[in-house]
Parts: structure tokens; C-alpha cells; sequence
């Protein structure tokens, strides 16, 4: 899959089937959506392409009014979005800033200057709840009668459900927050992963005797977060069992060089010889969450962490062993 970072780019495909939306996490609606675009890029000979945004327009406006509280917890990073989308077969994607000129587009200019003019759209297909342009003022119906008068067509998916639960981000989310892995998981149609490059830490959890991989997220409100069952994907043929810390890890100092910054740090229940003590910083790796243990805890000191951490890996290996599953190998 080619991404590009806004249209003006030499190699981006001037004529295309399209779909438009922000994505996160990429779930079973979603996934239905894309499969459905492919079949009419196919059918008509032209590429697929995804238009989404970054910065969320939610998160844009938030910090436009200087109130967090507008934006949404993210299910995704983009990293992970994109990775989906890949997955998914689509030939582009067109990653959008959000920022104030394109907040301003009315919903005709949104038309001409991004779907025909920027991406050569010939057939767009868009959700039940679809909105867009300047406050919002477009819709499926404005949309549908600019593609009889433009000449491109337009198409409406409806809402996806599973067992009579409508699928959407929203649902993702809220799964996510309250620790039920299993409907993320239904919703997602694949355990829900987080996936980032190794970075250098404060190697605390080494000198407390749990060395941890560190992943860290420069903006990012995660959907999720607590103390969590995982297996991790990327530092060998199978992937390794652990424990992990989604968080802010509220035990340490705020003053820390993490103060207040999501970390994901995992520990692996077994860590494989071949690695070597530094053998993994700098590698990409997925992290799956597998089920919550319980939400993030303050310790008042080192040696009650200690205690909490060697407790998580007892509470983990107990569910791997309750669990037993051919992806993985845990040692007695």
C-alpha cells in the first residue's frame, strides 16, 4: 500500500474509488467497508483509496478550544492504522491535516478542491452517519446529488452489527475502557495489538528484577489502559508471553522523564537467550492485549512495585496456563 501525506505527490494514483473517514481501529465495520471499495475499485479498473485525517478533527478542535475533554481516547496510533489498512488490501491511502484550512472547506469545496480536483475521485462510498466540510454541513444526500451533477458516483454502507451490537469506533472504545477484551476483540475480529519501536528507558524495571520493553507514544490517548496479559509479536518465531503497563505508571515521580507520558512497558514472562540482555532496543514490535488484570495502582514504594509486578507475573502465568494456546511456549 503507497501512503501519501496530502496529494500533491507525483506517483499518487489521479484516479481512484474511494472511501473517507478517520479509521480508528480499523474494526469489522470498517473491514467490511474496505472489502466492499475493493470489489468496485476492481470492477471499474481504477485504484482503492482511503482519505483519513491526522490530527483527529475531534483532537483539532479540542486544542482549539483549549478543552481535552472534546477529544476522543484513540483505539489506534496511526502507525497501527495504517499497518490495518495495508492488511485490508488497500492500493493508497491519503493521510489529510487537520487544520484550519481544511476546517474551513465548505462542503462544495471539500467536493471540487480534495474529492475531484486533489484525488480524481470516480466513486466514493461512505458510511450511514457521514458528515463533512464546514461545520459539518455536508451529508450523504448533499453528497450524492454533487456526484449526479459532477460525475462520479456515490454509494452509502449501513451500520454493521454483530449479535445485534452495532460495530463502530465508538463501541471499540468503550470495550476498551472497561477492560472487555472480549467484545474489543468481536468488534476488532482480532485481538487488540499496539505496536512501536524499543526505546531506552530509565532500566528500572531491570534493578527491580523485571526488564521491560518500552514502547512511547508522543501524543496519543489511548482507549486503553491498565495492567494487562499480553503476548508479544516481532523478537522471534513465536510470540512471547508477558505482562504490560499501559499508562502513565503513576507510582514514579512525575518529574520523571516520562512524567505524565502514555508508556507501554512490557515484561516477558520467559526472555528468550538468543536476544541478549540489549538485543531488542530498536526493534518493532506488537504487543497484544489479551485480558486486563486490573487498572493502573500507586505504590508508595519501590519494594510494594516490586511486590505488585511479581504478583502481575503470577496472575499472567496463571492465565496462560488456564489458556493454553500453540502460538506460545511458557516454561514451568
Amino acid at each position: 500500500m503507497k501512503i501519501f501525506r496530502g496529494f500533491n505527490h507525483f506517483d499518487i494514483a489521479r484516479v481512484c474509488a474511494l472511501t473517507i473517514g478517520n479509521f480508528d481501529g480499523v474494526h469489522q465495520g470498517h473491514q467490511a467497508m474496505l472489502s466492499l471499495l475493493k470489489g468496485q475499485a476492481q470492477h471499474r479498473g481504477i485504484s482503492s483509496c482511503v482519505l483519513t485525517f491526522e490530527p483527529h478533527p475531534r483532537d483539532y478542535f479540542a486544542a482549539l478550544r483549549h478543552n481535552p475533554a472534546l477529544a476522543p481516547a484513540r483505539v489506534c496510533t496511526l502507525r497501527d492504522k495504517l499497518a490495518d489498512l495495508a492488511i485490508c488490501g488497500i492500493d493508497q491511502t491519503v493521510v489529510l491535516p487537520f487544520d484550519a484550512r481544511l476546517a474551513a472547506l465548505s462542503a462544495q469545496d471539500f467536493i471540487d478542491q480534495v474529492l475531484l480536483c486533489g484525488l480524481g475521485t470516480r466513486f466514493v462510498l461512505v458510511g450511514d452517519d457521514f458528515r463533512f466540510g464546514k461545520q459539518r454541513s455536508g451529508d450523504y444526500t448533499m453528497l450524492d446529488a454533487a456526484g449526479v451533477a459532477q460525475g462520479f458516483d456515490v454509494a452509502r454502507m449501513n451500520s454493521y452489527d454483530i449479535h445485534g451490537m452495532r460495530v463502530s469506533s465508538s463501541a471499540v472504545r468503550q470495550a476498551l475502557a472497561q477492560g472487555n477484551m472480549t467484545d474489543a476483540t468481536r468488534f476488532l475480529g482480532h485481538p487488540y495489538g499496539i505496536s512501536g519501536h524499543v526505546v531506552h528507558g530509565r532500566k528500572l524495571g531491570r534493578s527491580l528484577g523485571f526488564k521491560t520493553l518500552n514502547l512511547r507514544f508522543a501524543h496519543w490517548n489511548p482507549a486503553a489502559s491498565g495492567i494487562f496479559v499480553v503476548l508479544v509479536y516481532g523478537l522471534g518465531t513465536q510470540p512471547l508471553p508477558g505482562v504490560a503497563n499501559l499508562g502513565v505508571r503513576p507510582s514514579l515521580n512525575p518529574l520523571d522523564v516520562n512524567g505524565g507520558r502514555v508508556l507501554l512497558e512490557t515484561h516477558c514472562l520467559d526472555w528468550p537467550d538468543s536476544l541478549g540482555p540489549e538485543g531488542a532496543y530498536g526493534k518493532t514490535i506488537r504487543v497484544e492485549l489479551l485480558h486486563k488484570l486490573h487498572d493502573e495502582l500507586t505504590y508508595l514504594s519501590l519494594d510494594a512495585l516490586s511486590a505488585g509486578i511479581r504478583q502481575d507475573c503470577r496472575d499472567a502465568r496463571a492465565y496462560f496456563a488456564a489458556n493454553r494456546n500453540d502460538r506460545f511456549q511458557l516454561s514451568a
